[in-house]
């Protein structure tokens, strides 16, 4: 047993070298893999020692090796070492070289570069996680950039009849409440396809316009919401039909719609008023408590006549009831690419108006005149279909956003 632990105690002759051995040592490894730049003959013993008495001075004194002990104990010696070894590199050159890159003493491993994956590759003008988010409401940072402060009331006049009143005034209307805007669609027409449109039955409303324009009831009391978030309805019915005649005695007959909606224009960022195809004193009313006019015009012939003379009367009515008022927006409806007068319509109407025409146009298709069936706009009826499309983007002119 005694034998045994003894042998046991006894190092082995391949033992591996122990730390302080290491440790002077690793100055040589550490000069062959640090140098650089290969030495000139006179400057050669200098950086070496220098290299050696750095990574030395990290043991004891006396485990340093001879040449590291003396070169970092007798630093006074070493000075006039390096004026020599200048003095003569000064004078086999003329002139003077630029120094020497400083050798690294300390081997540090390189740090890798980032890893970017493709996915998050940073491109210039992109939004980061620096950046600040995005507005909850894009639709209302475009309305703020395009100049057209909030609220806007517009009414939706012409009296050429089937030239898309009610179905520009119930489309636009849901493509604006999808970017976020409140609008209320106000139903002037006593046929009341507006209300319909929208999904609302006469049988589920006590208050119409007809009550609020004869019998001075709140706007407010009228509305009723719809399907549709954001989207609201003011409903007509048959009763408003009788209204052209008893407005006739009324006091302060033209600005009755005016007084209403500014009870309520607070809550709403859009009031689109529906106007009947006529020029009576419904109609008046609406552009009198409107800002803007909204002119729908359906690429034929027809309706070009009767532009000329709706233009009179908002001229009319803005010299002497609204100086507001102004035809702001022009909206090319039922257009055919299939045939050239709805080309030559167009042309017309861009030639004369200039900007005020929509770069939008909307086109003829068959589930614009089926989503009213269904009371549904287009944007909920049939959200892929090209009058949908056509519908958002001139929401977006409209608003100001880029389309």
């Amino acid at each position: 047993m005694r034998g045994r632990r003894r042998g046991r105690n006894r190092p082995s002759p391949q033992s591996p070298p122990s730390q302080e051995s290491a440790k002077a040592a690793a100055p040589a490894g550490n000069v062959s893999v640090t140098l650089v730049e290969e030495p000139r003959p006179d400057e050669g013993a200098h950086d070496v020692a220098g290299v050696v008495d750095e990574d030395a001075t990290t043991g004891p004194v006396s485990d340093r090796p001879a040449e590291a002990v003396d070169a970092g104990d007798t630093p006074a010696a070493e000075e006039p070492a390096e004026d020599t070894a200048e003095a003569a590199a000064g004078a086999d050159e003329p002139e003077p070289e630029p120094a020497p890159a400083p050798l690294i003493t300390k081997t540090l491993p390189a740090e890798a570069p980032p890893k970017v994956r493709p996915s998050e590759t940073v491109v210039v003008g992109s939004a980061t996680e620096d950046d600040e988010p995005a507005p909850s409401n894009p639709g209302r940072e475009a309305q703020a950039a395009s100049g057209n402060p909030l609220p806007r009331v517009l009414a939706v006049a012409n009296q050429k009849g089937g030239v898309g009143k009610t179905t520009t005034s119930v489309n636009l209307g849901a493509a604006l409440a999808e970017l976020g805007f409140r609008v209320l669609v106000i139903d002037l027409d006593p046929q009341g396809n507006a209300t319909t449109g929208l999904g609302i039955d006469a049988r589920n409303f006590e208050l119409s316009m007809y009550d609020v324009l004869m019998r001075d009831c709140s706007l407010e009391d009228c509305v009723e919401p719809t399907s549709m978030k954001n989207l609201f309805v003011a409903p007509a019915t048959i009763a408003l039909a009788g209204a052209e005649i008893e407005l006739v005695p009324a006091f302060s007959r033209e600005l009755k719609l005016k007084r209403a909606i500014e009870s309520v224009i607070d809550d709403f960022d859009y009031v689109l008023i529906d106007c009947p195809p006529s020029l009576g004193l419904i109609t008046v009313n609406a552009l009198a408590a409107a800002t803007e006019v909204l002119v729908p015009i359906q690429c034929e012939y027809y309706a070009l006549e009767g532009l000329s003379q709706l233009m009179r009367n908002v001229h009319l009515v803005a010299s002497n009831l609204n100086p507001k008022l102004d035809i702001s927006t022009i909206v090319l409806t039922m257009y055919d690419a299939r045939t050239k007068l709805a080309d030559q319509v167009a042309t017309e109407v861009r030639d004369h108006f200039g900007t005020k025409v929509c770069r939008i146009v909307i086109p003829r298709t068959v589930r614009l005149s089926e989503a009213p069936s269904f009371g549904q706009p287009i944007t909920a009826f049939d959200p892929a279909s090209r009058g949908a499309i056509a519908y958002r983007e001139l929401a977006k002119e409209v608003s100001g956003g880029t389309s």
